[in-house]
């Protein structure tokens, strides 16, 4: 039995709160929600609360645990051993071979953007020499001394 004056339930004087709170300060109005949803749980005793925290972890360790596994940077899965040497190993083979593919990729990925660079730099001084040459030609009544120009 709780004794305090304001149980986390929904009542009409928690949900005034929950409104003021946002009203007010909106952490204010969150936290009241979350003693609302959860405050069974943890009210009443700091041992109470420990056991709510210890709960969750539980809980969420062991769903990350399910999965068996996590990811590292490049997205390569890594985690728990099977039990079995052999597969274990077999699995190191694999994924060792994947890791070597995919630093292969990523030099051929390299290598195709610096000739795609090459490509499109080869392209631009093409145009700009186009571009000098006609707008040398157009200029070619301009560049003769005005004594040579006839009119």
């Amino acid at each position: 039995m709780s004794t305090a004056i304001i149980k986390p339930q929904w009542s009409p004087l928690t949900i005034a709160l929950m409104v003021i709170g946002f009203i007010v300060w909106w952490p204010a109005g969150l936290a009241v929600l979350s003693y609302i949803l959860w405050g069974e749980y943890m009210g009443g005793s700091a041992e109470k609360a420990q056991r709510f925290v210890d709960k969750q972890k539980a809980f969420f360790g062991k769903h990350a645990n399910r999965a068996g596994s996590a990811t590292t940077s490049h997205g390569a899965w890594t985690g728990s051993h099977s039990g079995n040497a052999a597969f274990d190993e077999y699995r190191a083979e694999q994924l060792r071979k994947l890791e070597e593919e995919r630093r292969r990729l990523d030099e051929e990925i390299a290598a195709f953007h610096e000739y795609n660079a090459s490509l499109n730099k080869q392209k631009e001084r093409e145009e700009f020499e186009r571009f000098m040459a006609e707008r040398r030609g157009s200029r070619q009544g301009f560049d003769a001394k005005p004594e040579d120009r006839r009119y």
